[in-house]
């Protein structure tokens, strides 16, 4: 819990920078009169910026798994080659 803390208020400033950059797009929208991209463009950003976590938790997630059963297989041959020596 105190690791998470430390995390989030040592890389605050860079959370922050979410909100100026969607403002920056919707204005620069508006002003080039392309109001039916600025809904795709903000919704693009958000789904790009929630898909991520879940892709490198998920991407760790499957490699420790795949390390687990490649370990237990391992103690498996071995528990096997002990009894047979």
């Amino acid at each position: 819990m105190l690791l998470i803390l430390i995390f989030g208020v040592t890389w605050m400033t860079s959370m922050y920078a979410q909100c100026p950059m969607c403002r920056m797009t919707v204005e620069s929208n508006l002003q080039n009169q392309s109001g039916v991209s600025i809904g795709k463009t903000i919704n693009a950003g958000i789904l790009y910026m929630l898909a991520m976590p879940y892709l490198l938790v998920g991407t760790i997630g499957y490699i420790w798994y795949k390390n687990r059963k490649k370990a237990e297989l391992l103690a498996a041959e071995e528990d096997a080659q002990a009894k047979l020596n």
